[in-house]
């Protein structure tokens, strides 16, 4: 017989059959009432025991965490909460789990004790819920790019480039910590290293996708990224993954449209598809705002929040309307802000930004043409020679969410913000050839995965919504 999922069988179908599931206890009440779980749903399905039926040693080994193979009829429920249930006939023990040691017992954890137990915390509801949206967010994704014409490209993690040219990143090296060998200026000589130069994981994946999208027209990236960033945050992670589609032909306004109709498309997704999950992540969020003082409160529910995206327009403003907007906000007036606003060209950060879309305009923005000075070398040089061809779009409790931009395809520009910025030509001699053979206008954006996975789920620790995180101090897994 073909063991059913749970999830299949709260649809209704099979009543009154005999059934076959597998799964884990939540709960064993009264020696006659088994809370068992899947994972194919955030809803456990009640199976009842006939005590006389069973050999007491045998339900002795059913506690709390233990997998368990049930054969029975599947009923209609007579108790409260559930519509159907199981009458066991048979039950087959594939691993118990000592009450005495296993740490997931049915009681609220913190996700602090939770992270120490990253093993195991999927087996909570809060961690299987999160990790159900995440995968239905990933196919979202993929499935949003198959049906527009995009090519998955999978970019090499290993890189001799720093595309972001912040220089946080982990070196890839076979070298002798202890004993490496020198140059005869007493410098490491990586031409004696396994890629004979020195190389590190890569922080993205846009600049070998520029070059594919502009073969196939169309490409993205969905894979691991990493960051040597020594920040102990809830919006950072070492290791994290990446969206980034690149599309030649593409001007700026064709990539702001591209990447509203992206997010509003995987949100829609997740909402009409992960119903069961996004209900108890809200409800869950609205106890926790109940501990928080009324200031701090959020002022939308979880699913008011993604219908918030896929309802509203986004609304587009330049980087100097929204400078004169905050200049002139009551709370910079007051000195509100952590970080004033006084001048053109300051970096707009987090309270900024949720100021634009929570207070002042109401629905989500994408901000563009900002200034040179505080965005990457590969972004094009507007005509007024100060400002670039950039573009973020912000979202309510998060801020910023994705970055993009038009990329500089002129061969002379390019090489002279290069130059400015100390860029050697020598190591990005392949992104210059871009420039020489066939250039033409292209853009691309960025989106971190783990950022959308939060706003989808409510959470408030990226560390919550990756299966095992990566930070500063803490590889244990």
């Amino acid at each position: 017989m073909r063991s059913a999922t749970i999830k299949e069988l709260l649809s209704g179908e099979g009543l009154l059959q005999e059934v076959t599931i597998n799964g884990w206890v939540r709960t064993f009440r009264s020696n006659r009432f088994i809370a068992l779980n899947d994972g194919s749903t955030i809803n456990n399905i009640q199976c009842v025991v006939e005590f006389e039926n069973f050999d007491e040693n045998l339900l002795k080994k059913i506690n709390t965490g233990a997998a368990l193979k049930i054969t029975g009829t599947l009923v209609e429920s007579q108790g409260r909460g559930q519509s159907v249930e199981i009458q066991i006939n048979d039950i087959f023990v594939h691993g118990t789990a000592d009450p005495e040691e296993y740490p997931i017992q049915p009681k609220k954890h913190s996700l602090e004790f939770l992270r120490e137990k990253a093993h195991l915390r999927v087996r909570t509801n809060t961690f299987s819920a999160v990790m159900r949206v995440r995968s239905a967010l990933s196919f979202a994704i993929h499935n949003y790019f198959r049906e527009n014409g995009f090519y998955y490209f999978h970019a090499p993690i290993i890189t001799g480039s720093d595309a972001e040219g912040a220089g946080e990143m982990f070196r890839v090296t076979t070298l002798d910590d202890k004993n490496p060998p020198l140059t005869d200026d007493g410098e490491v000589d990586y031409k004696e290293d396994f890629f004979g130069k020195e190389t590190n994981l890569t922080v993205s994946g846009q600049l070998e996708a520029e070059a594919y999208a502009m073969g196939l027209g169309k490409v993205y990236t969905f894979g691991p990224t990493f960051r040597a960033e020594n920040s102990n945050t809830s919006r950072h992670l070492a290791e994290f993954w990446m969206i980034e589609p690149e599309m030649a032909f593409f001007d700026l306004d064709a990539n702001m449209d591209l990447a509203e109709d992206f997010i509003k498309s995987v949100i829609s997704y997740v909402l009409k598809n992960c119903g069961d999950d996004l209900e108890f992540l809200e409800k869950r969020l609205l106890d926790e705002e109940k501990m928080k003082p009324q200031a701090e409160r959020s002022e939308m529910a979880l699913i008011e929040k993604l219908r918030f995206i896929t309802d509203n327009s986004f609304k587009r403003v330049t980087y100097t309307e929204a400078i004169d907007i905050l200049r002139n906000s009551k709370p910079n007036k007051k000195k509100k802000f952590q970080y004033p606003i006084d001048e053109w060209g300051a970096d707009l950060q987090s309270e900024h930004e949720r100021f634009l879309v929570e207070k002042h305009f109401k629905c989500p923005v994408i901000l563009f043409d900002y200034p040179a000075k505080i965005k990457a070398f590969y972004m094009r040089l507007n005509e007024d020679g100060k400002t670039v061809r950039a573009m973020d779009i912000l979202f309510p409790g998060i801020g910023e969410i994705v970055g993009g931009s038009q990329r500089e395809e002129r061969l002379d520009v390019l090489k002279e913000k290069m130059d400015a910025l100390n860029i050697p030509e020598e190591e990005l001699w392949w992104y210059l050839d871009l420039r020489k053979f066939g250039t033409a206008a292209h853009s691309g954006f960025g989106l971190g995965f783990e950022r959308l996975v939060l706003f989808a789920t409510g959470m408030g620790n990226i560390r919550d919504v990756i299966p095992f995180p990566r930070t500063p101090q803490n590889a244990e897994f």
